[in-house]
């Protein structure tokens, strides 16, 4: 269905229409959502709020943009608001959220089947997810909204000036610094240990 008729559909109280958008959306959303918080239980609850959210604003949404970009940036607002609100330090939680993310197949790390045996890799990239997780989660909020929408989300920059209503020029300034944050945050770390 189009999101043009679904949007119609909800705004004339048909209840097809309201299925019709949490069918064609709801992974969209809860991976969203999941790409922030790393939660799969917490990324289903914001899901929830921002479908309630949409649902009592989508009189608002004046279609100049597409719905995805709507729900993406209302996605991205409820989950760093989830956040901010429950001081939440760390973005990966161990190590199956790092790797078992259906978002993030083989996009951080990838192991074959014989390494994954092998408990001193288990154990160093227990390690090496704590230490992006931290890089992650230091970056300033602009920095790490672009970099998770654009590395966990596969949001082309057009896509996230949209979501994040900024020229595309600011996008490609936050993700080259953000870049080069964790560059420079990775070296001193590993300079360290």
């Amino acid at each position: 269905m189009e999101d043009i008729v679904i949007i119609d559909n909800i705004l004339n109280n048909k209840s097809a229409g309201f299925k019709a958008l949490i069918d064609k959306y709801q992974l969209l959303v809860v991976n969203t959502c999941y790409g922030f918080v790393h939660n799969r239980e917490d990324a289903e609850d914001i899901a929830q709020e921002v479908f309630i959210e949409v649902h009592r604003s989508l009189h608002k949404f004046r279609k100049e943009s597409k719905l995805s970009t709507w729900l993406y940036r209302i996605s991205s607002n409820k989950s760093l608001n989830f956040i901010r609100d429950n001081k939440k330090n760390s973005w990966f939680q161990s190590l199956d959220i790092l790797f078992s993310s259906e978002k993030n197949t083989g996009k951080v790390i990838e192991l074959s089947d014989s390494e994954n045996n092998i408990p001193d890799n288990i154990i160093e990239n227990q390690e090496t997810g704590k230490v992006i997780n931290e890089a992650i989660s230091s970056l300033p909020k602009n920095q790490n909204v672009a970099f998770t929408l654009h590395k966990f989300e596969d949001l082309s920059y057009k896509e996230i000036s949209e979501v994040m209503e900024l020229s595309l020029s600011s996008v490609e300034s936050l993700l080259f610094r953000a870049k080069k944050n964790l560059q420079e945050k990775l070296i001193k770390h590993y300079k360290n240990s």
